[in-house]
């Protein structure tokens, strides 16, 4: 009911509007028919004078210029109303001019008198001269302008309508939106199709103009002289300046609306309204404007020339270049405090939004009360040393491990933290606070008060002293670690130990898009036909897993692209892989150019090799070993790896090609970074140190 009321309320308005306007056409070409009083004649020519200083205004500050696509319509309307009061003065400058100068009305009497100063010859210059600039220089440039912006517009038309298909098939845009720029694209192209029309209306004018007051000076003087016995002198002064007072009454509405016509069609694709662009791109350069100053100042210290003016300008062009750079910085600095308080307003929301409980950390560390407020002096040293710690392993591992948020955590025990990897508990410790770490190794416990622990990163034997006895540390010559380097270096090796977890899909594509573009059509090729990215991400993972290295990229790309097509396993793409990166793998874990190694005996060697089950192409489909025998390596290995482990000496275990991964599988539940390669695997050239067997 509401909605209807309203319909019904709105449409008399609508209707009458209608009926004005067309009333308003009908009264207008009335005109070029019907004699009309000369208190009309002044009230059309006031109300062509401020509907052209409309349109103007309007030409001035419309944003682009397809928002004003109504502009050759209205110009038509303007043109005609024009042409129509030029007729209808033109029958009353005939028809009573022997009367005086305000036969055709006060208003062309008065531009007469203010214009002519009395001298109809001052008069017939003016217009003269007016005629010239409307047509000759601003009508033929708009009309220039508009014939090529209709061609160009045109021959896009195709080319853009495609760019929109191609964006909705992309999902870049939505169907509403494509619909938008369609309509905005067929706006486009009417308008500018209709301007190389319309500014053949203002050719046109022009032309008419001159035409009309030729014939109303001739047809004047002659109905003068003959008709009502005015003098050749008297009927030429009468009639020259009614004539010319009703040409530049014509004439400067005409002229104005040309301009504004001009500056329609020569904005192009400048948005903003016509003083922004204008003064937004003169103001934009204040070198242009000291330089420009510069010469106003010669050209007013020259003799002969005056030099208040020259001299008034200068100062105010170079007053205009110092201002103009500081007006900029307040405006970036007020654009920027804006943007940061939307940006902190929008980080508020969001971390008390439902959705901001549902993101978790990739790496998280939670500090107890006690804890943090003892490094809560040293929070920026902290922040300094996990950014030291992320740059190294992204120099190591080839990737940028995700950024460690801290929290302070009030249910934790106050001299406790954990460490989270995706929102889960991998490590946590209670720290000794205002303690050091001594770490002893195989060395006695020092002669000094306090208490022996365990290095949380790697389980040594430590022993917690007072932070005043560092002295007698160093006297001692015993390595120790304040709270902060034991959380750090615990922090590490949790990364490390997690870095599979850590490789995101999406930091897997930044690696690829970084690489040379002949790799990234490799991947991309390998990806598409033999291997998936999610495959390609899993051969990463395996890598990293076993603290390999992936900086070189592109070297890993190339190994896959040799196996993929032959194989389908993960397992069996990654130990391609590492022997194609043997040298890398052997030069990581070499120490002053030495890999030192301990073997698998023929024993060991014989045990995994049976265990291996094989299908009928000879491909492994399963390790089956009698877990005696497993729990039994598992002591030998222990006590063997222990042994060299305790003697600080940094070595791998070296095995089968065949049975690596699952000599890994074993070993990696013991020791966790202890390395295991495979005989292939060692590089040419690399020196060997076998420190024993395992046997």
């Amino acid at each position: 009911m509401a909605v209807t009321d309203t319909l019904t309320a709105g449409t008399p308005a609508r209707n009458s509007r209608d009926i004005f306007f067309a009333l308003g056409i009908v009264v207008i070409l009335a005109v070029l028919f019907l004699p009309i009083p000369a208190f009309l004649i002044d009230i059309g020519l006031a109300f062509s004078i401020a509907l052209s200083v409309l349109i103007l205004m309007v030409a001035l500050w419309i944003q682009r210029p397809l928002d004003f696509t109504s502009f050759p319509t209205i110009l038509l309307i303007a043109t005609m109303l024009r042409l129509s009061l030029n007729i209808a003065t033109t029958r009353m400058i005939l028809s009573h001019g022997s009367e005086g100068t305000h036969a055709a009305g006060y208003i062309i009497s008065g531009f007469s008198q203010l214009v002519m100063s009395g001298d109809f010859v001052i008069g017939l210059i003016v217009f003269l001269i007016l005629i010239v600039v409307n047509f000759i220089v601003i009508t033929k440039g708009a009309t220039r302008i508009a014939e090529v912006g209709a061609r160009f517009t045109l021959d896009a038309i195709p080319g853009k309508q495609m760019s929109i298909d191609a964006d909705l098939s992309a999902g870049v845009i939505d169907d509403k939106t494509a619909q938008l720029r369609r309509r905005e694209l067929e706006e486009e192209s009417s308008f500018f199709g209709s301007m190389d029309g319309a500014s053949k209306f203002v050719r046109g004018d022009a032309i008419a103009g001159l035409i009309i007051t030729a014939v109303n000076i001739v047809g004047g003087i002659a109905i003068g002289y003959f008709r009502h016995d005015m003098g050749m002198a008297e009927a030429s002064d009468v009639f020259i300046k009614l004539s010319v007072g009703d040409g530049l009454v014509t004439q400067i509405p005409a002229l104005i609306v040309s301009l504004a016509a001009g500056l329609l069609v020569s904005k192009g694709g400048t948005r903003g309204s016509a003083d922004q662009a204008v003064f937004g791109q003169l103001g934009a350069y204040p070198r242009a404007l000291y330089v420009a100053a510069g010469l106003l100042v010669l050209l007013a210290l020259m003799p002969g020339l005056p030099m208040f003016p020259f001299l008034f300008f200068a100062v105010a062009m170079a007053a205009i270049g110092y201002l103009i750079p500081l007006r900029h910085r307040r405006r970036m600095e007020e654009e920027a405090a804006i943007a940061q308080q939307e940006t902190v307003a929008k980080e508020d929301e969001e971390k008390n939004s439902v959705k901001a409980s549902l993101r978790t950390a990739e790496i998280e560390l939670l500090i107890g009360k006690q804890l943090s407020t003892k490094l809560l002096v040293s929070h920026q040293e902290l922040a300094f040393r996990m950014a030291k710690m992320r740059k190294k392993f992204a120099s190591q591992y080839g990737f940028v491990v995700p950024e460690v948020r801290l929290t302070d955590d009030l249910a934790l025990q106050s001299k406790s933290y954990q460490i989270k990897i995706h929102g889960t508990v991998v490590a946590e410790h209670q720290m000794r606070v205002g303690e050091l770490m001594v770490l002893l190794g195989k060395r006695d416990v020092p002669e000094i008060p306090g208490e022996e622990v365990r290095e949380p990163a790697f389980g040594m034997r430590a022993y917690s002293v007072p932070e005043m006895f560092a002295e007698d540390l160093k006297r001692e010559q015993y390595a120790y670690a304040d709270n902060m380097s034991v959380l750090l270096t615990h922090l590490s090796e949790v990364i490390r130990n997690n870095l599979p977890q850590l490789l995101s899909y999406k930091d897997m594509k930044a690696l690829l898009e970084r690489q040379d573009a002949e790799y990234k059509k490799l991947a991309d090729e390998i990806c598409t036909s033999h291997i998936s990215y999610p495959g390609l991400q899993a051969v990463l993972k395996l890598l990293l897993a076993e603290r390999v290295s992936i900086r070189n990229l592109h070297l890993i790309i190339e190994a896959i692209a040799e196996i993929a097509p032959h194989v389908r396993r993960t397992e069996q793409i990654v130990e391609h892989v590492r022997v194609r990166m043997a040298q890398q793998i052997c030069g990581d874990l070499s120490e002053a150019g030495v890999l030192k190694v301990l073997r698998l005996g023929n024993r060991w060697d014989l045990a995994f090799h049976q265990a291996l089950k094989r299908d009928a192409k000879g491909e492994i489909r399963e390790f089956d070993i009698d877990p005696r025998q497993l729990e039994e390596f598992g002591q030998e290995a222990t006590k063997a790896i222990r042994t060299h482990m305790e003697a600080g000496e940094r070595f791998a275990i070296v095995t089968a090609p065949d049975a690596r991964p699952y000599v890994r599988m074993i070993i990696e539940r013991l020791f966790t970074t202890l390395p295991v390669l495979s005989h292939v695997e060692i590089a040419k050239g690399v020196e060997i140190r076998i420190l024993g067997t395992i046997s």
